[in-house]
């Protein structure tokens, strides 16, 4: 049986947090709302803004990891779709989750721009979650050794 890449697995939550969060940097230039997710999460938390950096990251890391030891093998297709399939995980329960917690509520019905919020969320999620696919790939899980 194989194994799930550990190595693999933490390297592709970075990347693709990193990449996400390069995306929703550039949301306003393509006319969507500011989405600076570290920073909502220092505020709902009443941190410091490096807490919700950390916090951001642990996140991105973890859900690889579940991308890596439980899904990758219920999810059908090449890397790349597999991410993005997964990257609607994360996404859906932000909307149904994560926005009520942090005032905006379920699908951002409470902020003045609803469907962009939501559809730069959808973006970024999937941009993300195709990071993880590609990053992670194929070849993510170890072989057994030849016995």
């Amino acid at each position: 049986m194989n194994k799930p890449n550990l190595t693999k697995a933490l390297g592709a939550g970075i990347a693709g947090t990193i990449v996400m969060t390069l995306f929703a940097a550039t949301a306003p230039l393509m006319g969507m709302p500011e989405m600076n997710v570290p920073e909502m999460l220092s505020g709902f938390m009443g941190v410091p803004t490096i807490a919700g950096w950390l916090a951001h990251f642990m996140i991105g890391t973890i859900l690889a990891l579940a991308y890596a030891f439980v899904l990758i093998s219920k999810l059908p297709g090449k890397p790349v779709v597999r991410g993005i399939l997964f990257g609607l995980i994360p996404w859906f329960m932000a909307q149904i989750l994560v926005n009520p917690m942090m005032g905006a509520g379920v699908f951002a019905v409470n902020t003045p721009a609803p469907m962009l919020m939501v559809a730069g969320s959808l973006m970024g999620h999937v941009v993300y979650g195709a990071i993880v696919g590609l990053v992670y790939g194929t070849t993510g899980r170890l072989q057994p050794a030849a016995a």
